[in-house]
């Protein structure tokens, strides 16, 4: 399969979600959920956040994608995500999994075990650390940030793909998108200040759902998902910023641009390079 990807293929996913409005079933954490939802409402899904054990399999059941985000844990949740995550294999629609604070206790990464043993995620996306974490890398995450950068976590992501055979994220300064098919995407777009709103990272995982969704290529739904929120967070910073204003109205703006966010400026703003390795 080629690596090679255009602003415009990306684009055409841009639309597919808005027109499509696949319904994503989230099993995510209590700090992210509204602004989850909100960003997937914005880029035109449809959201559910659902973890009720007497509903989380017929949840699977209608939905076009789940995403799981181990932030807030407990066993309850965990028993949830892996019902979710069996159904998902069941019924064959991908999996999104965000390994949050992946490496802090050994809780989490017992957890992230568990889920790991019922199936392979279609899609791993996590900050450097994080990946590290789940590859077996001998490294301590700092809470639920990065301890290291995405630079680092290159070799683990690869090994990682080689684990799950499926795609996998590490987000940063520089995101970067491995699949089974040696494929690499580098993303520079966004802006710093993104890092300073609770819930990006995990709303990255919850937008590469929508798009696997409407793209069965899963290496280009993760693309196109990392593209649309880089190019939207760096457009939202410069006008809050020309405004004078802060990271609290960023967090606005974002789901704005999401919203409104138009192909010229899309295509015009995108920082995308495409390899195999």
């Amino acid at each position: 399969m080629t690596p090679n990807l255009s602003a415009a293929d990306l684009w055409s996913d841009v639309v597919a979600v808005r027109e499509r409005s696949p319904l994503v079933h989230c099993i995510t954490n209590l700090v992210v959920i509204n602004l989850n939802a909100n960003v997937l409402l914005a880029a035109g899904a449809s959201p559910v956040m659902a973890h009720a054990h007497e509903e989380v399999r017929e949840m699977v059941e209608i939905a076009q994608a789940l995403v799981l985000n181990i932030g807030t844990l407990d066993p309850y949740w965990v028993e949830s995500m892996k019902l979710a995550l069996a159904a998902a294999a069941q019924r064959g629609i991908p999996s999104v999994l965000d390994p949050v604070g992946a490496g802090a206790t050994p809780y989490r990464n017992q957890a992230l075990e568990a889920l790991l043993a019922i199936a392979s995620p279609t899609v791993i996306r996590g900050n450097g650390s994080e990946i590290m974490s789940v590859a077996g890398a001998a490294v301590k995450t700092r809470g639920v940030d990065s301890s290291a950068p995405a630079t680092d976590a290159l070799g683990a992501a690869q090994r990682l793909v080689g684990r799950t055979a499926g795609t996998v994220c590490v987000s940063g300064e520089i995101d970067h998108v491995f699949d089974n098919h040696k494929r690499w995407a580098r993303l520079s777009n966004g802006h710093s200040w993104m890092t300073r709103i609770t819930g990006v990272g995990c709303s990255a995982t919850a937008l590469i759902g929508a798009f696997c969704a409407v793209q069965p290529d899963a290496w280009r739904a993760t693309t196109a998902a990392m593209a649309l929120l880089g190019v939207a967070g760096e457009v939202a910073a410069e006008k809050v910023q020309g405004r004078g204003l802060g990271v609290g109205s960023l967090a606005v703006s974002l789901i704005d641009e999401l919203q409104l966010l138009e192909q010229p400026t899309f295509e015009k703003r995108l920082k995308l390079q495409s390899q195999t390795w």
